[in-house]
């Protein structure tokens, strides 16, 4: 069974061999001890957020639509992983705390403490929404446990917020990748526009900060000398 499921992974549209060595190694985790291997790749796609969950979800999908294991373990197992990797970078944050935070982050250039300020106000007003949504966008999905964990969002608040949300994402991607079979590839296609939309978007996010930033302290330094 081995041979004949990894036989199916070569993209037909030339994914590239990352993508294809990231397919190997999560089907070698599922062949090896089936539906939570599922689960352990995905808890460690939220540690490492360049392993693709885009991937990782539909061929656990697929996985499962050959027998290796039921619909409900590859959906299941995997929304374990996902909480288990966020709780792990919510104690991460936690331990980080808000005063070790602001140290570093005072240390980072065009960044000032006014900037965590608002970051921490956003936060505490729109943290609930900012976990549940961000499960479901690229990048994010790991990052957002972070902050929650600096600001000590209530752990079981936090957890049903992180189980409701990525319980909803890998339900998508896990059953596109069940219904669609050998094709699970093509799911990707359209996972890839979306994170290429989400990266631009940052792009321009960071672009327009620096950019204001360094106007602000331009201006500042022009009204310092006209002084």
């Amino acid at each position: 069974m081995t041979t004949s499921l990894r036989a199916t992974l070569t993209t037909p549209s030339g994914g590239g061999s990352l993508i294809e060595s990231i397919s190997d190694w999560a089907v070698s985790m599922m062949e090896t001890i089936g539906a939570p291997g599922a689960g352990l790749a995905i808890a460690l796609e939220n540690l490492f957020p360049p392993l693709p969950s885009e991937v990782i979800l539909p061929l656990a999908g697929f996985t499962a639509s050959r027998g290796n294991f039921s619909l409900f373990e590859a959906i299941f197992w995997t929304t374990a992983g996902s909480v288990v990797g966020a709780l792990a970078l919510y104690f991460l944050g936690a331990w980080l705390g808000r005063d070790r935070m602001r140290a570093i982050v005072s240390r980072v250039p065009l960044v000032d403490l006014a900037d965590v300020d608002h970051v921490e106000d956003w936060f505490n007003r729109h943290g609930y929404k900012a976990v549940f949504f961000g499960r479901m966008i690229p990048l994010f999905r790991s990052l957002v446990s972070i902050p929650a964990g600096i600001e000590r969002m209530t752990l079981w608040k936090f957890l049903v917020l992180t189980t409701a949300g990525s319980l909803i994402w890998n339900c998508i991607f896990v059953m596109a990748g069940f219904y669609l079979g050998e094709n699970w590839h093509l799911v990707q296609a359209y996972a890839d526009v979306f994170q290429k939309i989400v990266i631009a978007s940052v792009i321009l996010l960071v672009g327009y900060f620096v950019v204001s930033k360094v106007l602000k302290i331009r201006r500042k330094r022009a009204e310092h000398d006209a002084a």
